[in-house]
């Protein structure tokens, strides 16, 4: 006889996790990393897993995948959030792992979420347990690694990039959910194909966001005299609509958002920009996040127009980095304001869109010989080097940089067979 309490427990799980997988055949989508033929697969195989970070949007499946991994090599399982653990807690971890390593042989897997909101001295204290293999880390972000991790941790786990799941995958996920009975616990669950398409479609690669919804419709659906509850399209539609208010109010849509503090910088909105900028960081964005759009966009929209909004930007990421919320709110105010009222100019950034499509689809040319460097005496036989022209030269009288009475004017610079092509078209 099925226990009550245990099924209760169950019911009152977030749909989500009533259908996390425990198995890498019960996993859906990510092929790319763990599919059978990769090394991520096989190293869960042969029980010779590394330590690693899952890099990948909301929803797309590393807190399951870190789970599998530690069901399947029968790992001590520690979960933890970068938001609440500190360096006492880390510390905490570590001996615990050692000693259940020593006592029962058994290895630790410290699943670390938002590991980007982890500052260089939390980041330290797990240093030398993940090189010395005291645990396994897996840690899970929504951000670039590469600007949140620091270099001496990052060098020691293998990165693996999660993607989006697609619609297929969703659908697969979306019907799991409705016909297992073992997820929602005593009841029977009809879904339309509209239904399960729209919110495939429409979760944008994001399982949890999916499962949020039809949970929210299954909720709100009454049960037909035969027991069964039919979700209609309608009933999906309402559901999503009104979770995607809720994720709007806890600042989870952000990349709306982002998008549209960077336009209104583009349009020079000062009080719109201001607007968005606090719209983020009042719903708990973090301000790095923000900071590093700015930087790109320095350097992207406002560019050769005032070169030293670049140098102001970076300022503001590490005072951000520094002093935190919410101290750190007036710093990115004031670059805000600064990147909207100064004057704009994309130039660079087009130029070096032309170069890197022509760089992507022509043959790569050589370097002309004149331009190559000639350190031995076989490539100045060769002409390597010959008939290069200085541009300039110094002119200790003058005490600056003149003009070589030779000009270079003459030289293309350019591979011969596109020595005609201009790409900067701002002077």
């Amino acid at each position: 006889m099925p226990d009550l309490f245990d099924q209760n427990l169950v019911k009152d799980q977030p749909l989500a996790e009533r259908l996390r997988p425990k198995s890498l055949a019960d996993f859906v989508g990510q092929q790319k990393i763990i599919g059978p033929k990769t090394v991520l697969y096989q190293a869960i195989q042969l029980d010779q897993i590394p330590s690693m970070i899952f890099w990948g949007p909301p929803g797309s499946g590393k807190t399951t995948l870190a789970r599998i991994i530690a069901n399947v090599t029968k790992s001590f399982f520690v979960p933890a959030s970068a938001v609440t653990t500190g360096v006492s807690e880390v510390r905490k971890i570590i001996e615990e792992s050692l000693w259940r390593k020593k006592t029962h042989q058994q290895r630790t897997i410290l699943f670390l979420d938002e590991i980007h909101r982890f500052n260089k001295s939390q980041q330290d204290a797990l240093l030398p347990a993940v090189e010395n293999g005291t645990i396994i880390l897996i840690g899970a972000t929504t951000e670039n690694p590469s600007f949140e991790v620091n270099g001496a941790l990052l060098s020691r786990t293998k990165v693996f990039v999660l993607e989006k799941l697609n619609v297929k995958d969703l659908m697969v996920l979306i019907k799991r959910a409705a016909q297992d009975p073992k997820i929602f616990v005593g009841q029977k669950i009809e879904l339309t194909e509209e239904a399960i398409l729209f919110l495939a479609q429409m979760a944008d690669g994001d399982a949890r966001a999916a499962l949020n919804s039809l949970e929210l419709a299954v909720q709100t659906t009454r049960a037909l005299k035969n027991g069964i509850i039919k979700v209609s399209l309608d009933k999906v539609k309402e559901a999503f609509q009104r979770q995607h208010l809720l994720y709007d109010k806890n600042g989870e849509e952000h990349y709306n958002i982002i998008s549209a503090l960077h336009k209104s910088l583009r349009a020079s909105k000062v009080d719109a920009a201001l607007y968005w900028l606090a719209r983020m960081l009042e719903a708990g964005e973090d301000p790095l996040y923000v900071a590093r759009r700015l930087v790109r966009f320095a350097a992207e929209d406002v560019g050769i127009k005032a070169p030293q909004a670049l140098s102001l930007a970076v300022a503001t990421f590490t005072a951000c980095q520094q002093i935190g919320l919410p101290e750190c709110k007036v710093h990115l105010a004031e670059l805000v304001v600064f990147l909207a009222k100064i004057p704009k100019s994309n130039a660079c950034y087009v130029a070096y869109e032309k170069v890197a499509k022509l760089v992507k689809n022509e043959p790569l040319y050589p370097v002309p010989l004149f331009l190559r460097n000639a350190p031995t005496k076989l490539m100045k036989e060769l002409d390597y080097g010959k008939d290069y022209v200085y541009p300039y030269s110094e002119n200790p009288m003058s005490g600056g940089s003149t003009q070589s009475k030779k000009s270079s004017t003459e030289q293309s610079f350019l591979p011969e067979a596109i020595k005609d092509l201009k790409f900067w078209n701002y002077d």
